[in-house]
């Protein structure tokens, strides 16, 4: 299954296709997941999101500190069902946001929160990028992983499994995700980091996926008429804290360039460290390469400033912390850290 193509004007016809290609009506990159296309719609927030439960606001299912008062985080869009079965079990096809290739998928509801989840890789801007479809209730037959799949081809059928508190049928969504991969050498890592606890998912472990905020995307990418970049989109992050670390060749680095910011100091003596940006969610943002020159502490990680504005309003990941009147990074800021530069 695929969507049309759509200009600004409408739905456009094959007949009117090769018109397109010489008008300015680009397409975006990205794309529902599901036929449920409230989000564009005002006041209509409850028809697209699912809430967490009946008296809780449309917003404990969107992207954010939306959960427990603000202290828990949710990482991607809960996207309601619009169909169902004589059973009322949601049968709302999941559709891949943008072109790429099946990288993971667990089958497995009880080895996850997200239940039986799948992952595709897509390149936008030159830009690595992963979408995760969550809850669902079966993977299209015949999928493999390595399989290239298009912008709008179903990959999956909705649902509200999971390994955890039970997905009423009245609130059966797909829990859909856009991230930045942090570490592929993730599963090393965590056998270091959380020995003795289990990681069914390898580098595909949600903790080795850092969201971003997917409903901004869609809007901005509706409100700006087919020029969204993703680029500025990362760029354009709300930095929460700088960190300082004595690190020069990690994944991400390799992975981000576009993340890499030019440091003519650097570029002349070396590069000795990083200086990296984090936005609230712990993904970094912006790495400014530092020469040793430039680095007066001898610490492999130091926390350099934070925005205690930001900290106010986006305290969920608790990546810092204030003791005795002095910032520093918390017991998950510094676990962010030590995975990123691994």
């Amino acid at each position: 299954m695929t969507f049309p193509f759509v200009c600004r004007t409408g739905l456009l016809t094959v007949g009117l296709l090769s018109a397109i290609l010489k008008v300015s009506c680009a397409q975006e990159p990205f794309r529902f997941p599901t036929a449920n296309h409230f989000l564009y719609e005002p006041g209509a927030e409850l028809k697209f999101f699912a809430p967490t439960a009946p008296d809780k606001p449309w917003t404990s299912g969107s992207f954010g500190c939306v959960r427990n008062n603000g202290t828990r985080l949710h990482e991607g869009l809960d996207i309601r069902h619009l169909q169902t079965d004589r059973h009322g079990e949601p049968t709302d096809p999941v559709m891949a946001t943008a072109d790429g290739t099946v990288v993971y998928f667990s089958t497995k509801p009880a080895l996850s929160n997200y239940g039986r989840y799948l992952v595709v890789r897509h390149v936008v801007e030159n830009i690595e990028i992963y979408s995760l479809y969550a809850h669902l209730s079966a993977v299209r037959p015949g999928l493999k992983i390595g399989d290239a799949v298009k912008a709008g081809d179903v990959i999956a059928t909705m649902g509200r499994t999971s390994n955890a508190e039970t997905i009423l049928k009245e609130r059966a969504h797909v829990h859909f995700e856009l991230n930045l991969l942090v570490n592929d050498r993730f599963a090393f890592w965590f056998r270091k980091a959380s020995p003795g606890e289990r990681n069914d998912h390898g580098e595909w472990n949600g903790q080795n996926l850092n969201g971003l905020d997917v409903r901004q995307i869609l809007l901005q990418e509706h409100n700006t008429s087919g020029t969204f970049s993703l680029s500025k989109f990362l760029h354009g992050q709300t930095e929460l804290c700088r960190v300082l670390v004595r690190a020069t060749n990690f994944p991400y680095l390799r992975r981000y360039p576009m993340l890499i910011l030019k440091n003519p100091v650097a570029e002349k003596e070396g590069v000795a460290g990083y200086e990296i940006a984090l936005n609230y969610n712990g993904l970094a943002f912006a790495l400014m390469p530092r020469a040793a020159s430039e680095i007066k502490s001898p610490a492999r990680i130091q926390l350099l400033s934070v925005n205690e504005a930001e900290q106010r309003a986006n305290p969920c990941r608790h990546l810092v912390v204030l003791r005795r009147g002095h910032w520093e990074l918390g017991n998950e800021g510094l676990r962010e850290v030590e995975l990123l530069i691994y």
